[in-house]
């Protein structure tokens, strides 16, 4: 069984999407994106340095846009069949698409209000967040609480990823919890995924509002419990709560492994969840999509482990 999943905001780098839109039909289809969302995709695709595309509001829509781009050169949903669909943070919004809740201007115009909306929470206090690697979870988490971070994303594989306050953040790197092997501050903007993103969940659960999702047509996997999710109503809903809420993908690749996932397919700026899953799923083939260059393994594998 293929598993077919969108990396999160981080992926990204400077020119990433330069070689995809090489491909026919490629840039009129981001043209239209861009136009419809008001952010020009390309530019930031394949012009902008990094700082430009760590910009919260400029790195989620491109990222989704990334992902759709990417598995729409791999051919129809129908052709790829993947037994599962899943993302991690933003890119959950990339993995409703593939399922079928949203088309692919509702999921970007989605995702750049989200993007906006988190910008503007990140600016009210100070925050970033940071990964540990190594140690035991139970151990990690009781140690964050004690120095009032939010274990904001528990990516399974030995790695945590911890959310609050610069301040927080500074007494975490002086006192690491037992086990673990590195503290490594993450270049984004805020912290996501815990209570400081509250006034994102109200403006995103307004522009859901005036959406109408479809139920989804494969297993749609959801970051908030690894649950498999039947409708595409508690699919859009948890995408509102997920912005304040912990990524659990250590769950969701639990629930890989139930499914019987033989093979993980990670689309475009693949590599991050690839990662994980070579060390959390032995045995499960992985291939990240990373450039047009990957396309024809990605077909095989399809082939191999596609229903």
């Amino acid at each position: 069984m293929l598993v077919l999943v969108a990396p999160g905001q981080g992926a990204q780098t400077p020119g990433f999407l330069t070689e995809w839109l090489d491909l026919p039909g490629a840039a009129d289809r981001v043209a239209g994106w861009s136009d419809a969302i008001g952010l020009d995709l390309a530019h930031y695709g394949t012009k902008a340095d990094a700082d430009a595309i760590r910009d919260t509001a400029v790195a989620q829509p491109l990222l989704v846009a990334a992902g759709l781009l990417s598995a729409s050169a791999l051919g129809e949903l129908s052709d790829v069949r993947p037994g599962a669909v899943a993302g991690h943070s933003v890119g959950e919004i990339t993995a409703a698409a593939f399922a079928g809740v949203l088309d692919d201007t509702a999921a970007l115009s989605l995702v750049r209000k989200r993007g906006l909306a988190m910008a503007d929470a990140a600016a009210i206090t100070e925050t970033g967040m940071a990964a540990l690697l190594g140690g035991d979870p139970d151990t990690t988490v009781a140690h964050l609480e004690k120095l009032g971070l939010t274990p904001a994303n528990i990516n399974g594989a030995g790695q945590i990823v911890a959310a609050g306050t610069k301040e927080q953040l500074a007494a975490l790197e002086a006192d690491k919890p037992e086990g673990v092997r590195r503290v490594v501050m993450l270049q984004v903007a805020g912290a996501f995924h815990t209570h400081h993103m509250g006034p994102a969940v109200d403006t995103l659960a307004k522009a859901a509002e005036a959406l109408t999702p479809g139920d989804p047509k494969v297993t749609y996997v959801s970051n908030k419990d690894g649950r498999a999710v039947a409708t595409g109503d508690e699919v859009l809903q948890r995408l509102v709560g997920q912005v304040a809420n912990p990524v659990r993908w250590d769950l969701c690749m639990e629930t890989f492994k139930e499914l019987g996932v033989t093979a993980l397919l990670e689309v475009c700026p693949g590599g991050t969840l690839t990662g994980l899953a070579k060390r959390a799923l032995p045995g499960v083939k992985t291939l990240a999509l990373k450039t047009p260059a990957d396309l024809d393994a990605a077909r095989e594998l399809i082939a191999e482990h596609a229903a």
